[in-house]
């Protein structure tokens, strides 16, 4: 019975079916349309945002963990120094997440009863920097340097062997905060992964304050007042970043294969990959014939897919899902969200098309190392 539950949790753990899980799970607790509104409500989801929701979440996840700790291989990944930062990350997302939703659903509730946000009758308290707030923070420095002080004891620092050219770690992983970048490499080339999309992620963050000029929701918790931002936050954050991280950190193993939470890391396990470019599937694939010689011609059929995708999909947009948020914004706000929001749902469109159809680039010209 153990090893059928291992060997489920394993089948599951699979990027291409983990990621539809958390995906599908984000839209029911984050629904954005009605049927996964109508989901949510059935489920009761809200119910988990109170203090006996929190109770149930953490105690489902305490013995997740704990039925994981039973088996070797998982004990192997999950205590490895490097990865309990990791672990803990995991915990403190959720219990944030927890925290911040349940205090939102308060206050969205006596809003809608005519009432104010609980910070709002706070804020009316008069705290004295000395000695209320200096002794607070004098006692988060104290608890943080005993944990600090006792994490280097309990765990033993992730020193490697010296430096060797002739040999390499396999595997060979970025810090926790980079794996996130390493796993989109597997998508994208170089000069995206590594440099397009920080950049437009930190340009992004940059924009935000431009480009949503809602004043609800300030210096309080609110889900209703600001429901877009949320979900649109929460997808990216939860659903990409986190998942990213996780991936490369627990489910990442020799010869960057995938292996599931319970499986060993063999070193001679071998994916055989059959990953092919969108104009081979026109061309060779669809049209039976070789690929031209032209470059451009070669490659028409993936200029046309980034063209309508972002030339005439947000035009798209502003007629009909995203109408009055171009209302809103305006053409030249609207035309910056909707861009930096395509290219951020390239990822997991990139994501889907390798896993499905085993495509790897969009447009490929090796020829000038510009690939897509």
């Amino acid at each position: 019975m153990m090893d059928a539950i291992k060997h489920f949790i394993n089948f599951i753990a699979a990027p291409k079916i983990l990621f539809n899980v958390i995906l599908l799970s984000y839209l029911i607790i984050f629904p954005p349309i009605k049927p996964f509104q109508i989901i949510h409500n059935t489920l009761g989801v809200d119910r988990l945002w109170t203090k006996k929701g929190g109770i149930f979440i953490f105690s489902l996840m305490f013995l997740a963990f704990g039925f994981g700790l039973t088996d070797p291989n998982f004990r192997l990944i999950v205590l490895k120094p490097d990865n309990v930062p990791i672990v803990a990350l995991l915990f403190l997302v959720v219990f944030f997440l927890w925290f911040a939703l349940t205090q939102a659903k308060a206050n969205d509730e006596a809003i809608a009863k005519g009432g104010k946000p609980k910070e709002w009758a706070e804020s009316r308290e008069k705290v004295l920097v000395f000695p209320d707030l200096v002794y607070i923070e004098f006692i988060a420095l104290i608890v943080a340097a005993a944990l600090l002080a006792v994490w280097a004891i309990a765990l033993q620092a992730p020193l490697e062997q010296p430096a060797n050219p002739t040999v390499s770690p396999n595997p060979s992983k970025a810090p926790w905060y980079f794996l996130g970048l390493q796993e989109m490499l597997v998508y994208f080339d170089p000069w995206i992964a590594g440099v397009v999309f920080p950049t437009v992620i930190i340009l992004g963050m940059m924009c935000i304050p431009y480009l949503d000029k809602n004043r609800k929701g300030l210096g309080y918790y609110t889900y209703q007042d600001r429901k877009m931002a949320i979900n649109i936050f929460m997808f990216f954050w939860l659903v990409l970043w986190v998942f990213l991280i996780s991936i490369g950190t627990f489910l990442r193993g020799p010869n960057w294969n995938f292996f599931g939470p319970f499986e060993y890391w063999d070193h001679d396990k071998l994916e055989v990959l059959n990953n092919v470019n969108l104009s081979e599937y026109v061309y060779m694939i669809g049209l039976k014939q070789g690929l031209p010689s032209n470059i451009w011609l070669r490659e028409a059929p993936g200029f046309a897919v980034l063209i309508v995708y972002f030339g005439l999909l947000p035009a798209i947009l502003a007629k009909t899902a995203f109408k009055d948020v171009y209302q809103r914004l305006g053409v030249v706000r609207y035309s910056i969200f909707v861009v930096l929001l395509l290219m951020a749902l390239a990822l997991p469109i990139k994501m889907y098309l390798r896993w499905l159809f085993n495509i790897k680039y969009i447009v490929a010209i090796p020829e000038y190392f510009f690939n897509i």
